[in-house]
């Protein structure tokens, strides 16, 4: 007698042989949601690509920012055909030479290819020596002429300084700005948050009236003001220290605000309550119940408060207000573009608005695509 088998429905069957997940943590989850979003995933990679361009700006610079060559000299395209037209697998700039004619604008000698002196290009490069991370020494760069010999991908300035390399460097600065804007506004701007709307009641009031002081006051006018406090004959590292600390300080009443609400709205919360009712400390609600809840709030809110910080340097280092050479930021660059003939002229040297428009879309990007990842609904 044959024994009767049951068989399973064409959908259960299916279902049998997908294997569980078992529980995943909430990172695990966070990445998993991020990677279905492209331009989070875009947003990510601009990010560790910009990030790994600021620490490592000596090997990714083709040559030193401080060298001057030929002033205002038109980028060097790479090529791949030599002077008759013929094909060559190794690329190649050519090198700019004065030539005796003179520009009817600004009566300066016009500045051409010479022909008959390519650059061959390659990767891995000797140049400019340098120390890796202010470490060790070193002379490699990523991208550059085989023979060690100037190349200007996006020209040069005024004093005839490659803005290729400039901009590299320069991200260090503008980078770093940001970061530390940023990290010195979270970590206020949650702690206050975080304890105005916990314990409420008085002390809520009084803190909040504060917050609104602060963002009662007009910021530009203020930065600018601020800013101009400082010597002229100040320290770079004094006047760069004192345009981070009046940033921050006219930046952390925002997050604190928003941080508040999502407080008074944990602090109501069952679980808290329960922890109140044990006798769980203040601070140990605070830190182990409210302030894991708020940080995907934060984590959103650092991604897209970096753009703004580096949009605010860029406008005040054209203005002259947020870094001093001979440091060097995408703001300082772009004061070379203050006057239109300028621009008009030498339209190369808006370069760095390319690095500052890359940099907040990535963060943007970034932050939009972590907003849906970190959403618990």
């Amino acid at each position: 007698m044959l024994a009767f088998e049951p068989s399973l429905p064409p959908l259960a069957e299916e279902s049998a042989k997908i294997k569980p997940r078992g529980n995943e943590s909430y990172i695990a989850l966070v990445w998993r949601r991020l990677k279905r979003s492209w331009t989070g995933m875009a947003g990510l990679i601009l990010v560790a690509f910009l990030v790994l361009l600021a620490v490592f700006a000596d090997f990714f610079a083709p040559m030193d920012p401080k060298v001057t060559d030929v002033g205002f000299a038109p980028p060097q395209m790479m090529s791949f055909h030599d002077k008759d037209g013929n094909f060559v697998f190794q690329p190649r700039v050519y090198a700019l030479a004065d030539s005796e004619d003179l520009d009817p604008v600004t009566f300066q000698p016009v500045v051409g290819p010479d022909y008959d002196h390519p650059r061959l290009l390659g990767f891995f490069v000797k140049g400019a020596e340098y120390r890796l991370l202010g470490l060790l020494p070193a002379n490699r760069h990523f991208f550059g002429s085989t023979d060690g010999q100037p190349v200007h991908f996006l020209g040069t300035d005024k004093f005839g300084r490659d803005v290729l390399a400039r901009a590299i460097y320069g991200s260090r600065i503008s980078l770093m700005i940001a970061l530390t804007v940023v990290f010195i506004v979270t970590v206020i701007g949650t702690t206050v948050g975080m304890v105005s709307g916990y314990f409420g009641g008085t002390f809520d009031v009084w803190v909040q009236r504060f917050v609104e002081l602060v963002l009662a006051f007009p910021q530009l006018p203020l930065y600018l003001a601020l800013t101009s406090l400082v010597p002229v004959t100040a320290p770079t590292n004094v006047f760069l220290a004192f345009v981070i600390v009046v940033m921050s300080a006219l930046g952390w009443a925002q997050m604190s605000r928003e941080v508040r609400g999502k407080t008074l709205a944990l602090a109501r919360i069952d679980y808290v309550r329960a922890a109140m009712a044990v006798g769980a400390t203040d601070g140990r609600i605070i830190m182990q119940h409210i302030f894991p809840n708020v940080m995907s709030h934060v984590i959103v809110a650092v991604t897209l408060a970096i753009p703004s910080v580096v949009l605010l340097e860029s406008f005040l280092g054209f203005l002259g207000f947020a870094v001093k050479p001979p440091l060097i930021s995408w703001g300082l660059m772009l004061q070379d573009t203050a006057t239109y003939s300028v621009i008009g002229t030498y339209p190369w040297i808006l370069s760095p608005v390319g690095f500052v428009l890359v940099t907040v879309f990535a963060f943007n990007a970034l932050g939009d695509g972590l907003r849906d990842a970190v959403d618990p609904y």
